[in-house]
């Protein structure tokens, strides 16, 4: 059985295995058929961002509702205007990144079971706020291979889930930002995070996607570079 020390630290893995877990995760986040699954996973954490920086802000958290079609809706009570409000509609796009961000430089400082432990108190916290039958199953799902992983497995075995999932989370930020901007050029998506802040702070939605853009392609810079040992 694996180690559960997770406040101390594992042995860095090969750079081979960091390559081949980076390469994986650009198969799932790419080919849009395996996307289409995979893009479940960014959800959890798009929406898991909206209700963290709810309660952060002082908002009420009501729920949250992951859909078969990798939407979802999170909804909080408060304010409808203001710096809560604002920074809760932000973090959709930009948790992801950002939380994969996080994952690499807890991974840089060699905290592998550190960081799953961490993702599954994160799900199981996310777990009290989901108020649909879709969504419980993808958390738990989510939340058991983690909890699994970091339990019942062998460091080598850790490392390479711990990286495939924080390489994916550093991927699989920046594509839905182009999404929702293919979206918005062809008069999609009216009611997008970036239209809901151009209406709160009257600064025109292009600029909420170059500011994703920025947030996502930024965190796969620095993440990876972290990852790789740069």
């Amino acid at each position: 059985m694996a180690s559960t020390d997770f406040l101390g630290t594992q042995p860095a893995p090969d750079l081979w295995l960091v390559v081949v877990t980076a390469v994986a995760a650009l198969v799932v986040t790419v080919p849009h058929p395996v996307w289409r699954v995979a893009r479940n996973a960014v959800t959890i954490a798009h929406e898991g961002g909206h209700g963290l920086i709810a309660l952060l802000t002082g908002r009420r958290l009501d729920g949250i509702r992951l859909h078969s079609d990798t939407s979802g809706l999170t909804v909080s009570r408060g304010r409808p205007t203001g710096l809560g409000m604002i920074l809760t509609a932000a973090a959709g796009y930009t948790a992801p990144s950002l939380l994969g961000l996080g994952g690499a430089w807890l991974l840089a400082a060699h905290r592998i079971t550190l960081l799953l432990w961490i993702a599954t108190a994160l799900l199981i916290a996310m777990l009290v706020m989901i108020r649909n039958a879709y969504g419980v199953l993808t958390v738990v799902l989510s939340g058991a291979a983690f909890l699994l992983v970091s339990w019942l497995t062998e460091p080598d075995v850790q490392a390479a889930f711990a990286y495939s999932a924080v390489w994916f989370l550093l991927l699989g930020g920046v594509r839905p930002v182009f999404e929702l901007q293919r979206k918005r050029r062809h008069g999609g998506a009216p009611d997008s995070d970036a239209d809901q802040l151009a209406r709160l702070t009257n600064v025109p939605a292009a600029l909420w996607l170059f500011f994703f853009h920025a947030v996502t392609l930024c965190s796969l810079i620095g993440g990876g570079r972290w990852l790789l040992g740069l």
